[in-house]
């Protein structure tokens, strides 16, 4: 079995059964009101848990509910074994509220280096995948970021209000500025996407949970884009990093936000 085969499987039988299908004991807050996880996510991530090392021995896995439930396992990142990094319905909210803008990501990374990516949108019928040196392409076609046209404001997808502090909004409010048009994310996932296909100019994220960002990040760089932190180096997958951080279409687009973002 490969990869993309695994991930479309898992998606098929423990995600759509249930999407807009979900009991009310199917849903439970994590940490905060708008932190859910739901039925789907726990039997997808187990489902991709048992299969995903078994595809390449030696491997561990990373996943957001493993994680929530032991904090320590988020350390495997920072080992020498290939870590599968595994959100299983990245945009749990949306998937909640019957929304179809919610995906499945899987990031392959090896001491700190992203070595491959998939993103599955099953409602949508879109699948993404990347790897090192080798291109990204959604559903065979290959995906070019290219750069945003002169003139148009810059788009940029930042981090859900309901997710961030009142200083994280001051941070983000530095975005609300002539030639800049920001918007509220959805799934992290699927805007990384619209990065590499061209759609958004980028993204600005303040929270490092390598699940979000690992397979997107991939996507983007494999499509020619760019990633980097406030602290002008690119955003480390272990943790430690300087926030915010921005992934986007190209160089000067990355310097545009992070001068933004940083106050200069």
């Amino acid at each position: 079995m490969k990869v993309e085969e695994a991930v479309r499987l898992v998606a098929a039988e423990e995600v759509m059964p249930r999407w807009r299908r979900l009991a009310a004991d199917e849903v439970a807050v994590k940490t905060a009101p708008h932190d859910l996880v739901t039925v789907a996510d726990r039997r997808a991530e187990e489902r991709l848990t048992e299969i995903l090392p078994r595809l390449l021995p030696g491997s561990v896995v990373v996943g957001e509910e493993a994680v929530a439930a032991d904090p320590a396992t988020y350390g495997r990142l920072a080992g020498d074994a290939p870590v599968w990094i595994v959100d299983p319905v990245d945009g749990t909210r949306q998937f909640v509220e019957g929304d179809p803008g919610f995906c499945t990501l899987v990031g392959l990374a090896h001491r700190g280096v992203l070595e491959g990516a998939w993103t599955h949108a099953p409602a949508l019928g879109l699948t993404a995948r990347a790897r090192r040196g080798a291109g990204a392409f959604l559903d065979g076609e290959r995906l070019v970021a290219g750069v945003p046209e002169p003139g148009r404001p810059l788009t940029v997808a930042h981090a859900h209000p309901h997710y961030t502090s009142a200083e994280q909004k001051r941070v983000l409010a530095r975005l609300r500025v002539d030639g800049v048009a920001p918007r509220e994310c959805g799934s992290a996932g699927l805007e990384y996407l619209r990065v590499a296909r061209g759609e958004l100019d980028a993204v600005a994220f303040d929270w490092e949970s390598a699940w979000d960002h690992a397979a997107g990040l991939l996507l983007v760089l494999e499509a020619g884009g760019v990633h980097e932190t406030v602290a002008g180096v690119p955003f480390a997958l272990a943790g430690g990093n300087a926030l915010p951080f921005t992934a986007a279409r190209d160089e000067p687009t990355a310097r545009r936000i992070l001068s933004l973002l940083s106050g200069a």
